[in-house]
């Protein structure tokens, strides 16, 4: 049983109490309950079950909840104690916070304080989880459900520690951002989270852009018979669709500011009203959202809630992008080649070792999906030979089509050389020959592929070096 999901224990010897207590957390989504009435069931139930938050009447016969206090703490010191009591001994209370107790409430409670005290606790208990996780996958060394990634290719160790933070988190039901440059496989990762999570439920995806805030409301919480105008019948939206699951939302930096409100009171009460029902409707799914965006630029410019964007960045994952993954080049490249190749009924060409020296060079603005269109556009064009021809690659390369999304990361040609203009202005034959030493150091002494870079013909290229050359 997952932390999300760990029941809250009811102990109180008055049945209606519990009757009462019980069907309040239900109605406001807060499950499974478990009602004990007799303290002596308390610790044997904690010795076969996960619990996730105790509320625990004080005066009770056979074993109290002055008794069983200490002893919860003592033993299961993860497990948030509530104190609900009838008491309003100062004197009481403070002894029981001493003891260890996460809340004293008074009975009668006031519904909204009950509820809400145990709903932070269950989030006290899940971060202590979160917290034994991650120090866990600090100390492991390797991926524990590596089948969970198998859809990802990679090599690189930073990908790795990607995977053991994603596991480390898997299992609380806290939001999760998703940020990284269009076509990294933002998708693919909610989709590994989710599998590790061994939630019951399905993920359902949906993508914000261009949605107005009726369509929002009505793709996401759905509708009831009448709510507006060609609404026939009932429809359930993609939020019940994924209960029990996860909720993926696709580019969050584009959602209009109407439609961040509903979004945020989904997150903070788990509750929302399908259109035109006034029955508030309760969610276990968990929020996975994903953006291309700076969403920080975006918040200080008013255009993204400050609240929403640190209820979601209670996890955040960035993935690279491809030109900081370029050990993952040859392993991509195969995949994407077989794949082509087998979709198009030919035989996989071979690899010229030349290309990956040429994509190695390239900033790559459409990251992993680029490079699939690059491959599946090569094979397409390919017609005889054993070698895959490169001519297609070398047309985009040299061409430099397209930029990143994140323009800061990108480097000057110019950066870290020995070659400044302060002073004297530098001739030609020297910029020309700073020119051809950076691209030959960036294509590994490749002349095609420097020729490449520098948008001339491998012979122009030859006939410069041999030029620079001589005396």
């Amino acid at each position: 049983m997952k932390d999300s999901n760990l029941p809250v224990v009811l102990v109180d010897d008055e049945e209606d109490i519990l009757f009462g207590a019980s069907y309040l957390l239900n109605s406001h989504g807060v499950k499974p309950v478990i009602s004990l009435s007799d303290g002596r069931k308390v610790m044997p139930y904690l010795q076969s079950e996960k619990v996730g938050v105790i509320v625990l009447d004080l005066f009770m016969p056979y074993t109290s909840g002055i008794e069983l206090l200490p002893c919860i703490v003592q033993n299961y010191p993860e497990v948030p104690v509530i104190v609900l009591t009838a008491s309003q001994e100062v004197e009481t209370a403070v002894s029981c916070m001493k003891e260890g107790a996460f809340d004293y409430l008074v009975k009668p409670v006031e519904e909204s304080r009950f509820v809400s005290s145990v709903r932070r606790a269950l989030e006290i208990r899940g971060l202590r989880r979160e917290i034994g996780s991650l120090r866990h996958s600090l100390i492991a060394q390797d991926v524990e459900r590596p089948e969970c990634f198998s859809h990802i290719l990679t090599c690189q160790r930073d990908m790795q520690v990607l995977f053991k933070y994603i596991e480390a988190i898997a299992e609380t039901s806290e939001p999760v951002i998703i940020s990284g440059e269009s076509g990294t496989g933002k998708e693919l990762i909610a989709q590994a989270l989710h599998r590790v999570s061994g939630r019951a439920g399905e993920m359902v995806s949906l993508n914000v852009a261009g949605l107005d805030d009726n369509m929002f409301s009505d793709t996401l919480f759905g509708h009831v018979k009448g709510a507006f105008t060609g609404a026939d019948r009932d429809r359930k939206g993609m939020i019940a669709s994924a209960a029990g699951g996860t909720l993926f939302l696709d580019e969050i930096g584009d959602l209009n500011m109407a439609s961040q409100v509903k979004l945020l009171r989904l997150l903070q009460d788990k509750s929302y009203y399908p259109l035109g029902s006034d029955v508030i409707h309760h969610s276990d799914a968990r929020i996975v959202a994903a953006t291309n965006q700076n969403l920080q630029e975006k918040m200080m410019k008013g255009k993204f809630r400050q609240d929403l964007f640190f209820r979601l960045s209670c996890h955040p994952i960035n993935l690279p992008p491809l030109r900081k993954r370029l050990d993952d080049l040859p392993l991509l490249l195969q995949y994407f080649i077989d794949e082509a190749a087998g979709s198009m009924n030919k035989a996989a060409p071979a690899i010229p070792d030349e290309l990956l020296i040429l994509l190695s060079v390239y900033d790559f603005p459409g990251n992993i999906r680029e490079l699939r269109s690059l491959v599946y556009n090569a094979v397409a064009q390919h017609r005889s030979g054993a070698v895959l021809s490169m001519q297609s690659f070398r047309d985009v390369v040299s061409k430099g089509q397209g930029g990143s999304v994140f323009e800061h990361e990108r480097t000057d040609v110019l950066t870290g050389s020995s070659l400044t203009i302060s002073g004297r202005f530098p001739t030609l034959r020297e910029a020309n020959r700073f020119l051809v030493d950076e691209a030959m150091r960036r294509a590994t002494n490749n002349q095609g592929v420097a020729a490449t870079l520098l948008g001339i013909t491998r012979q122009s290229l030859n006939r410069r070096l041999k030029t620079m050359d001589e005396p």
